[in-house]
């Protein structure tokens, strides 16, 4: 009995770590829709905006700002209607993240 309990609690440990990478590589997909303007992992080439080292509560209030139609954007105002607010909560987090 003792042994069972060791093993599932093994599993559990094992399928939890799997969703949690699961949920990052999720992520990842979502941001690389970025990369066009803002580059690989948000660390945009000369002249184009970096996104990797910013502020996550500020990139969210601007990508919120853009689904809103409050902040003015050639593009953007289009890219973060397809997210919901969670997922872009989740990318914002994600490129602060990163080194710039």
């Amino acid at each position: 009995m003792h042994t069972t309990l060791k093993w599932l609690a093994a599993s559990t440990l094992l399928a939890a770590s799997l969703g949690a990478q699961a949920q990052v590589n999720q992520v990842k997909v979502w941001a690389a829709a970025c990369a066009n303007c803002h580059g690989t992992d948000g660390r945009a080439q000369q002249g184009g905006f970096n996104l990797a080292g910013q502020n996550k509560d500020e990139m969210l209030a601007k990508l919120l700002a853009y689904k809103s139609g409050q902040r003015p954007a050639t593009i953007m105002h289009q890219l973060t209607k397809g997210y919901t607010d969670e997922q872009l909560a989740q990318i914002s987090a994600y490129f602060a993240a990163q080194k710039p």
